[in-house]
């Protein structure tokens, strides 16, 4: 089948909708892989952060709010919630070189708070993927103790 441009134009004319689908998805797909190639943190799933935990003097900030951190989190994790993060990153200050991985409900805070933490200078930060609900869904334990 020869495909020319006159019929790939036909084409889109005559199904504007689904171009135009495909024309977004592309677009967020193209997005996507420039924030991954710029982005200064890195991502990791629930197992590569417990490879770390288990290997390297990590660090986990839980940047949920409290009521959220009460319900559980992982084992040592510091409760820092992203609205406070600027205001208590002091206390974060002795791991700029360490591993520090960061968490939240889904991934999206922590994405944020991520983003915080390598502008102020922490060289080795990992966001949780999928955040608790990753780390839930990979049967690893959270407990509702307080550090």
């Amino acid at each position: 089948m020869n495909v020319t441009p006159d019929r790939l134009l036909e084409f889109i004319g005559n199904h504007w909708l689904m171009a135009s689908g495909l024309f977004i998805i592309l677009i967020l797909l193209i997005q996507d892989l420039i924030d991954a190639a710029f982005r200064k943190h890195k991502t990791v799933s629930a197992t590569e952060a417990v490879v770390l935990m288990n290997d390297e003097n990590t660090i986990v900030v839980d940047v949920r709010e409290p009521n959220e951190f009460a319900e559980g989190h992982i084992e040592g994790a510091r409760n820092i919630p992203l609205a406070k993060l600027d205001e208590r990153a002091a206390e974060l200050e002795a791991h700029k070189a360490t591993p520090v991985i960061v968490n939240c409900q889904s991934g999206t805070r922590s994405s944020a708070a991520s983003k915080k933490l390598t502008a102020l200078g922490f060289s080795q930060v990992h966001e949780l993927k999928g955040g608790i609900f990753g780390w839930k869904d990979q049967n690893l334990p959270i407990t509702k103790k307080r550090k």
